[in-house]
């Protein structure tokens, strides 16, 4: 295997896998890059690793744990800005790199640095773009696993993540059973739901509808469609109550009367159009599509028997937390998973802020996961 490190910064690496790398669907890539970020040291047994998993538009820059040492100082912006889990990650927070080894990846299908849509195919020398093939939350650990071992990890301490990224824990959890010890799914499911499913569609429909899609082969962003897409899914990250308490009835600025002209009358409004416009800026329409619908494929009892029988042979120690107000993936799923892991704890977050709450309630969470793993 000749793998070649790509960039070697500070802060986001990238390794290429210069071998194939075949999918559950049974396609093949012929080769695969990762994008990730370390923090903290190895130890020499390589036991001492945590692997936290993103969600679906979140990236490898989890934390800005230590980048703003003399040693970073000459590293881009985008690495000294503040990571989405700061508030878990750090000295004397949940995951410590004074203690461990945290490693966290782009996902395969991804934009940012990991292989997907955007990539250029080394067989046609252009994008895959809407060609790539589909892929599934298993593909997305096997990839990490190659990752991990060629780091030199033996056994991961915890792996954990939210959303998306607690459904590659629960693989995770019975994809590699010996490498894993402890696991923290986070407002996950163990199967997709019809619920998020047609949310998920509804959001492709978007994309694909909108004039600039091309069959998928465009040349520039069909930014309407992802921007709808993203209002969507605002929505359903947050519940009825973060939106009154936030918003209300409130107008924007530029409207001064109910009945104002401008559009935007809401601040409401207002919020949704600018994160679906800031989406736009930051991020693919095809790796959107591949990404939501690996997500609605998930399904960890698939070729496994039955979700019980499945959830029965997770040997890993596990915590399973909820979110009271999560409109998407609502609590008794999180319940239903720790019912069934032999031994398993659950944990619930109290929170108006719906989904996005495990993004938001750092107290919380860093007191439940401490506790947990000190027991």
């Amino acid at each position: 295997m000749n793998n070649n490190i790509i960039t070697d910064s500070a802060a986001v690496r990238q390794i290429n896998f210069n071998e194939l790398f075949y999918l559950q669907s049974g396609s093949v890539l012929p080769e695969v890059t990762v994008a990730y970020e370390t923090y903290g040291e190895l130890n020499n047994d390589g036991t001492n690793a945590i692997l936290i998993c993103h969600a679906l538009t979140g990236d490898a820059h989890a934390s800005s744990y230590d980048y703003t040492s003399e040693e970073f100082a000459s590293v881009a912006n985008y690495t000294r800005q503040s990571g989405w889990w700061d508030g878990l990650i750090g000295l004397g927070k949940a995951f410590d790199p004074s203690e461990n080894f945290i490693v966290c990846s782009n996902i395969l299908g991804g934009c940012y640095g990991t292989t997907g849509p955007v990539s250029i195919n080394p067989e046609t020398g252009r994008k895959y773009g809407i060609d790539f093939p589909n892929i599934t939350v298993r593909d997305m650990v096997n990839l990490q696993h190659r990752l991990l071992v060629w780091l030199g990890v033996n056994k991961l301490k915890v792996v954990s993540g939210g959303s998306l990224g607690g459904m590659q824990v629960l693989e995770w959890s019975l994809m590699f059973p010996e490498f894993v010890e402890n696991i923290i799914p986070i407002a996950a499911s163990a199967q997709h739901s019809a619920w998020c499913i047609g949310l998920n569609e509804i959001a492709r429909k978007a994309i694909t509808d909108d004039p600039a899609w091309n069959n998928g082969h465009y040349s520039d962003q069909p930014g309407d469609g992802l921007s709808t897409a993203r209002m969507i899914a605002m929505i359903s990250y947050r519940s009825a109550e973060s939106f009154n308490k936030k918003f209300g009835r409130r107008l924007s600025n530029s409207a001064d009367k109910l009945n104002s002209v401008s559009g935007n009358q809401f601040q409401v409004e207002s919020y949704l159009r600018y994160q679906g416009d800031k989406l736009v800026n930051r991020f693919d329409a095809n790796t959107y599509l591949c990404i939501s619908r690996a997500m609605d494929s998930h399904d960890i009892a698939s070729g496994r028997g039955t979700l019980k029988e499945s959830l029965k042979n997770i040997k890993a120690k596990a915590l399973c937390i909820g979110i009271n107000s999560d409109i998407l993936y609502p609590p008794s799923e999180q319940m239903q998973i720790a019912s069934l892991i032999p031994g398993a704890e659950y944990y619930e977050i109290n929170s108006m802020h719906g989904h996005d709450a495990f993004l938001i309630e750092f107290d919380q969470i860093n007191n439940a996961i401490t506790k947990f793993l000190k027991d």
